[in-house]
C-alpha cells in the first residue's frame, strides 16, 4: 500500500513540474489581469493564441495531478478488511504494602450540658 502511495506521489510531483514548464513556456495571450487594470495595449486586436499542444498540455496535466490526487486519498483512505486483534487490559495488583497504615483514634464526642 506504501509503495503504491509513493508512486502516485512521484508522479503527481513530475506532472506538477511539468504543468509549471509548460506554462512558462506560453506566450502570454495579452488578456488577463495586467490589461484590466494596466490600461488597454496596442495589440489587443491581435491577440497570440497559443499553439493547441500547448494548451492541451496544460489541461491535460492539470486533470492527471487532480485523478492522481483522487486516487492517491481513496486507495490511502479505506479502512483495513481485517479488524485489529485488541488485547484485553491488564489489570495490575494493588502495591504491596510493606507496613500497616497507623490507625488513628477518632476524637471522642464531646457533649455540651444544656443551661
Amino acid at each position: 500500500m506504501d509503495s503504491i502511495f509513493i508512486l502516485l506521489m512521484v508522479l503527481v510531483m513530475i506532472a506538477s513540474i511539468l504543468l509549471v514548464i509548460i506554462v512558462m513556456a506560453q506566450n502570454p495571450k495579452g488578456g488577463g489581469l495586467s490589461s484590466t487594470f494596466g490600461g488597454a495595449s496596442s495589440a489587443q486586436f491581435g491577440v497570440q493564441r497559443t499553439n493547441d499542444f500547448m494548451e492541451k498540455a496544460t489541461w491535460t496535466l492539470g486533470g492527471t495531478i487532480i485523478v492522481l490526487i483522487l486516487i492517491s486519498v481513496v486507495i490511502t483512505g479505506k479502512p483495513s478488511q481485517t479488524a485489529p486483534v485488541q488485547q484485553p487490559a491488564k489489570k495490575e495488583a494493588p502495591a504491596k504494602q510493606d507496613a500497616p497504615a497507623s490507625q488513628t483514634s477518632t476524637p471522642a464526642k464531646t457533649t455540651v450540658p444544656a443551661k
